[in-house]
Order: structure tokens, then C-alpha cells, then sequence
């Protein structure tokens, strides 16, 4: 199939699609207000082979140290596939499949699917990696850039961590949990029980991202925009906490997104 822009519908939920723009949901509107931030870098893309920052774009697998390209210097950001055409292997009218082969710069062959599925009151995202050959490190997760304002009050973001972890100067974290910092942020947390964050636009809509992984990224440092990033592991962690990717256990995650009115 071709990867022309995708429109998922369900109730009165709208999911524009774009499989020829990093597989990114490129928007989503519920009852007519337009939740995430529009452009070619923003809605929500997923983040694979890696999540948030690599250090100096090096991983090492065994005794091989591989070298990525410092696409946020002096480190390399957010995987590889945000900056690909994905292609569509199959949709319905509320449900698309995209999938994505894993190529240079990435060193090891695989096959990444998402899966993007649409109710009246909920998105799910489920994303898979498979390799092609040998095991290989990877994270998955989602960066969506959800909008600060929809025409009322800014938004309110209400999680209850377990951990943060602290943050160097490098925006890599230094490998210490603390407890909690007030916000602003561009952190890491730990939420054991699976990640729960609640968006909640006072007097228009509230929304719940959820995910059985453990970790989340906040970043709310940006005027237009708040990110709630569900992932499998902490930035950095093809050094620090890579799960491995075999034929018998390909790595899956899935998100979901759930909404009501305020």
C-alpha cells in the first residue's frame, strides 16, 4: 500500500496519520479541539531504536561500539524512524498498521509495526521490533507534543512518581534517583506500576495516558507544547538499560490515551 496520508474516525475523535512523515500521528481532534501541536516535527512520533538522548550517539553491544549520527550534538535523539517513510500494511476506519524496516544508520536489520487504533474515547498505540538476523539492544516509546492551551487555561499535567532521575548538565541522567523536583522539566521519571500522567485542559477535556512500561519523560520547558513520553527504558539507555531484541522476545509497548470532558 502506498503511505499517503491516513484520517482515522471514530465518534466524534478525528486521527490524521502519516506514514510518509516519521509514522507520526500528525493530529488528533477531539469534539473539534485540536489536542496536539501541528508541523512536520511535532504531533506524535514514535521513538525507535532508542528514546531521548544517546550519549555522544555511541552504544556499545558486546565489544562493538557503534556510532550514531549527532542529530542533537553532541548527542544523537529520538531513534531513527521519526525521519523515515514508514509504509501502510493495512487500514480500517479506525485502525491503521505501519510498518518500518530498520536500515543504515541503524547497524542491525529489523522490522518495526505500530499499530494505531481509534475509539470514540481512547487511542492506543502499540509499537513491535523484530530483528532480521541477529539480537540487537533497542527502546521503544512515543514523543507526542500535546498542546499547552486550547483556547482556554493552560494545561495541568498530575503524576505521582516513584523517582526522578537526576539530570546532568548534559540532560543525560547521572544514574542517581531523587525524589521529585517541582517542574519545569526535561526529565525522566520512574513509575513502577506503569506510567500514568493525567492532561487535563481545566473546563474543556481531560486525558490519561497510560502504559504498562515504567518510565516517562516530561518535558514542559516549551511555551506551545507539553510532552508525556511513555518509553521502555531512560534516555540513554542503549548504554545504561537496553532490552535485547531476539526472534523468541521482540520488544513490545503500547500507550494509551484516554479522554473525557472536564
Amino acid at each position: 500500500m502506498s503511505n499517503e496520508e491516513i484520517t482515522l474516525t471514530a465518534g466524534d475523535a478525528e486521527a490524521t496519520v502519516r506514514p510518509d512523515n516519521g509514522g507520526r500521528i500528525a493530529g488528533l481532534r477531539v469534539g473539534g479541539l485540536e489536542l496536539l501541536r501541528q508541523g512536520e516535527r511535532y504531533g506524535c512520533f514514535p521513538m525507535v531504536p532508542w528514546c531521548g538522548r544517546t550519549r555522544d550517539g555511541r552504544f556499545r553491544d558486546g565489544g562493538t561500539v557503534h556510532q550514531m549520527p549527532l542529530n542533537s550534538p553532541p548527542h544523537a535523539i529520538h531513534g531513527t524512524a521519526r525521519d523515515a517513510a514508514w509504509d501502510t500494511a493495512r487500514v480500517t476506519a479506525n485502525e491503521a498498521v505501519l510498518t518500518y524496516d530498520l536500515v543504515d544508520p541503524w547497524p542491525y536489520p529489523g522490522r518495526v509495526t505500530q499499530v494505531i487504533t481509534l475509539t470514540e474515547d481512547s487511542l492506543t498505540l502499540t509499537m513491535s521490533v523484530e530483528p532480521r538476523g541477529s539480537s540487537f539492544p533497542a527502546q521503544i516509546g512515543w514523543h507526542p507534543w500535546f498542546n499547552r492551551n486550547l483556547g482556554g487555561k493552560d494545561v495541568r499535567l498530575d503524576f505521582e512518581p516513584a523517582w526522578q532521575e537526576e539530570r546532568g548538565a548534559d540532560h543525560l541522567p547521572t544514574g542517581r534517583r531523587i525524589d521529585p523536583q517541582p517542574g519545569p522539566w526535561d526529565d525522566c521519571f520512574g513509575m513502577p506500576e506503569g506510567v500514568d500522567v493525567t492532561v487535563t485542559w481545566p473546563g474543556q477535556l481531560q486525558l490519561r495516558v497510560t502504559s504498562p512500561e515504567k518510565w516517562v519523560v516530561v518535558y514542559d520547558e516549551q511555551e506551545a507544547a507539553v510532552c508525556v513520553e511513555p518509553q521502555t527504558g531512560p534516555p540513554d539507555g542503549l548504554n545504561t538499560c537496553p532490552r535485547l531484541v531476539t526472534l523468541l522476545e521482540p520488544l513490545e509497548a503500547t500507550t494509551t490515551w484516554t479522554w473525557r470532558a472536564a
